[in-house]
C-alpha cells in the first residue's frame, strides 16, 4: 500500500488509491481501507481476479489496484499466478491466532462428536494457495480401541477425500469440479470411500459461517463404511455447533 506523498493521483486532488469518490477521513485510513477493499475482493473470487478486474470490482483505477497489490504481495498477503492474483499464504499465518482459537473453541464439540460416532473426528481447512485440504484438529474415541489414525497437519488435494469436498461444496462452483462436490451441494454433506486411506470411509459437512466462502469442515472417519442416514445428522449437529462459535 502506498504512502499519501507517493500517489501523484493524491497530489492532483484525488483520493490516494487513484479514485474520485471524495471519500472523508485521514489520506493514510483511505490507503488502508482500499488495501482491506482488495483483499476482501480477492477472498469472495477463490479462483482469482486480474488487475482489470478488481479495477472494475472496486471502481478504483489500474495503476493504483497495482500499487497496492505490490504492497500487498511484499507482505505475502497476495499471491500471483501468471496475471491472475489471488489471496496469499500470509493470509493464512495472519489467521493463524484465529485458526487456534477455532481449534480450542472446538475441541469439547469435536470429542463428543467422536464419541457418538464412535469414529475419529476432525476439522479440515482449505489451504486456498496449494488447493490442498489440511487437518486442523483431531479427536480420536473414548473408549474405542480400534479407529483410523488420522493426524492434525495430514494434508491432501481439496478434491480428494469428503473432507475437502465438503469445504468446496460450501464455495462457488468452478469449472471442472467433480461430480461429488455438486453432490455434496446438494445434499448438504460429503462422503468417500478408500480416496485417502484403503478401507476407511469418511462424511464431512462444511462448516458455514454468514455468507463468507467457507473455508473449514468438520468429519469423521471410520473403519467400513458406516450408516449415512444415522451419522450425517450427528456431524452437521457439531458443525452447526462450532459456526456459532465464530
Amino acid at each position: 500500500m502506498t504512502a499519501p506523498h507517493d500517489d501523484p493521483a493524491g497530489r492532483a486532488g484525488g483520493t490516494p488509491d487513484g479514485g474520485t469518490d471524495g471519500t472523508a477521513g485521514p489520506a493514510g485510513s483511505k490507503t488502508i481501507d482500499t488495501g482491506l477493499r482488495l483483499l476482501e475482493l480477492l477472498r469472495d473470487h477463490p479462483d482469482g481476479l486480474t488487475i482489470t478486474g478488481l479495477s472494475r470490482a472496486a471502481g478504483i483505477h489500474r495503476n493504483a489496484v497495482s500499487r497496492h497489490l505490490a504492497a500487498l504481495r511484499a507482505h505475502r498477503l497476495v499471491g500471483r499466478d501468471g496475471n491472475v492474483f489471488t489471496l496469499g499464504l500470509g493470509i493464512v499465518e495472519l489467521n493463524a491466532a484465529v485458526r487456534r482459537r477455532l481449534r480450542v473453541a472446538a475441541a469439547a464439540a469435536l470429542q463428543e462428536l467422536a464419541d457418538a460416532c464412535h469414529a475419529t473426528a476432525f476439522i479440515t481447512v482449505l489451504d486456498a494457495e496449494e488447493d490442498q485440504a489440511v487437518a486442523l484438529t483431531v479427536a480420536e474415541p473414548r473408549g474405542s480401541s480400534i479407529h483410523v489414525a488420522y493426524r492434525a497437519g495430514n494434508r491432501h488435494p481439496a478434491d480428494r477425500g469428503a473432507p475437502g469436498i465438503a469445504i468446496l461444496s460450501g464455495r462457488p462452483p468452478r469449472p471442472g469440479e467433480r461430480d461429488a462436490v455438486a453432490r455434496a451441494r446438494r445434499a448438504g454433506h460429503a462422503t468417500s470411500s478408500g480416496e485417502l486411506q484403503p478401507g476407511a470411509w469418511g462424511l464431512a459437512v462444511p462448516i458455514v459461517t454468514g455468507d463468507r466462502p467457507v473455508e473449514a469442515s468438520v468429519g469423521v472417519v471410520t473403519i467400513g463404511e458406516r450408516g449415512e442416514d444415522a451419522t450425517a445428522p450427528l456431524v452437521r449437529a457439531a458443525a452447526a455447533h462450532i459456526a456459532r462459535l465464530f
